[in-house]
C-alpha cells in the first residue's frame, strides 16, 4: 500500500471531507515522524587502508611515547587528526620539520622517493602507513617508466596521492585532471602510453576521462588491475542505490577528503535532489529537512562510525528515527600493519 493510501485515505470515514483536506495538508507539509526514514548506506566509513594508518599512529604512540610526528594528515578527516593530536601526535608538512632522530609516520596517501630520502638524511625512525593499494599504483608507475612509457595519471592536481605517485617517475608521468586535461595532455609517442589513476576518484568520472584519452591515443594501455580502490567503488555503489530513493543525501566527511567529495557528486548524479558534505552533526542544517521524507546517509572512507551515529541521533531528534541499512556489497578487506610495527618473529639460533 502506498504512503498516500495509508495517510489521508485512512481518515475519510472518520472525519469526512474536512478531515481529508486537513490530512492532505499534514501529509505534504508536516509529515508524521513515523513516515520519515533514513536509508543508511553500507559499506561506509573506515576502509582497511585508513584503519591500518590510524592504528599505525596509535601503536607508535604506545610503543615510543609522544611526540610522534606525522607527515601531512594521516587520513583526510579533521576529527581523526584532532583525536590523535590529543594523544601526542604532531602533524607536519614536510620531514624537514621533524627533529633529527625522531619517529615519523608517513600518511596513507603515500610519499615520493625524495621524501623517503629526506627522512633517511635526518635519521628519522620512519613508519610507512601508505595504503597498500596506493603502493600498488606506485609500483605500476615505476614498472612502466622502466619500459619507457608515458604514464597518464588520472587524478586531481595537488592531491597528496598524486604527488607521491608522480614522484616515482617525474619525467614520465603526465597528470590528467578530468576530460579537459585529457584534451590537452601531450605525449612523446602515442604508441607507448598507459593510464593509471588516483585511487579515490569517482568511478564514472575516471571512465569518462579514460574514454577521452583513448579517443586521442587508441593504443592506450590499461593498468594491470583496477586502480580505483575497492572501498571507493563500494561506497559509491552504495550511494547509487540510495540516491534515487532519497530526497536528501548527507555525506559525513571532511572537505579535503577526495572520496567523500566524490560521494556527494555521485549522489547528485544518481538522482538525489540535494546532497551535502558535513564534517559532523553540527553542520547539518535544520532547513535541509523541511519537506523531506527520506534521507540517505553515508560517510567517506576516513570517517569513524561515531560521527555517523551523531548525525543519525540529530536526524532522529527531528523525527527521522526509522533507519534502514542498505547494503550494496559485502566488504571484508583487511591489511597487515606496517612492517615497522609488526611483532618480531622468534629469533633463529645462530
Amino acid at each position: 500500500m502506498s504512503a498516500c493510501a495509508r495517510g489521508p485515505g485512512r481518515h475519510v470515514s472518520r472525519r469526512g471531507m474536512r478531515g481529508l483536506f486537513q490530512d492532505i495538508l499534514t501529509y505534504h507539509w508536516a509529515m508524521p515522524s513515523s513516515q520519515r526514514r533514513v536509508l543508511l548506506a553500507k559499506p561506509r566509513g573506515y576502509c582497511a587502508g585508513v584503519d591500518r594508518a590510524v592504528q599505525a599512529v596509535e601503536m607508535a604512540l604506545d610503543r615510543y611515547g609522544p611526540p610522534v610526528y606525522v607527515r601531512r594528515q594521516i587520513v583526510h578527516n579533521t576529527h581523526v587528526v584532532s583525536s590523535l593530536e590529543e594523544r601526542g601526535a604532531i602533524f607536519v608538512t614536510e620531514v624537514e620539520d621533524v627533529p633529527e632522530g625522531a619517529v615519523v609516520v608517513f600518511s596513507a596517501h603515500g610519499i615520493a622517493p625524495d621524501v623517503r630520502a629526506g627522512a633517511e638524511r635526518r635519521r628519522l625512525r620512519a613508519i610507512d602507513a601508505t595504503c597498500p593499494l596506493v603502493t600498488k599504483v606506485h609500483n605500476e608507475a615505476k614498472r612502466f617508466a622502466a619500459k619507457d612509457y608515458d604514464i597518464l595519471l588520472v587524478g586531481h592536481a595537488g592531491h597528496e596521492e598524486v604527488e607521491g605517485t608522480a614522484g616515482e617517475a617525474p619525467s614520465r608521468v603526465r597528470l590528467v585532471d578530468g576530460t579537459d586535461g585529457a584534451a590537452k595532455v601531450e605525449v612523446r609517442d602515442p604508441e607507448k602510453v598507459v593510464w593509471l589513476s588516483q585511487t579515490t576518484l569517482s568511478v564514472d568520472e575516471t571512465v569518462e576521462t579514460v574514454n577521452a584519452l583513448r579517443e586521442r591515443f587508441p593504443a592506450l594501455l590499461d593498468p594491470p588491475s583496477d586502480d580505483i580502490c575497492y572501498a571507493t567503488q563500494n561506497r559509491q555503489a552504495a550511494v547509487k542505490v540510495i540516491a534515487s530513493q532519497s530526497d536528501l543525501v548527507i555525506v559525513v566527511g571532511s572537505p579535503n577528503s577526495s572520496n567523500s567529495v566524490r560521494l556527494v557528486e555521485v549522489a547528485k548524479d544518481y538522482g538525489a535532489p540535494a546532497a551535502y558534505l558535513v564534517d559532523d552533526a553540527g553542520e547539518v542544517e535544520d532547513g535541509w529537512l523541511d519537506g523531506v521524507t527520506t534521507i540517505g546517509v553515508t560517510s567517506g572512507a576516513s570517517v569513524p562510525e561515531e560521527l555517523v551515529s551523531a548525525v543519525l541521533a540529530k536526524l532522529a531528534a527531528h523525527g527521522f528515527g526509522s533507519v534502514e541499512e542498505v547494503e550494496a556489497v559485502e566488504e571484508h578487506m583487511t591489511f597487515a600493519l606496517p612492517r615497522e610495527l609488526r611483532p618480531a618473529g622468534p629469533r633463529r639460533n645462530a
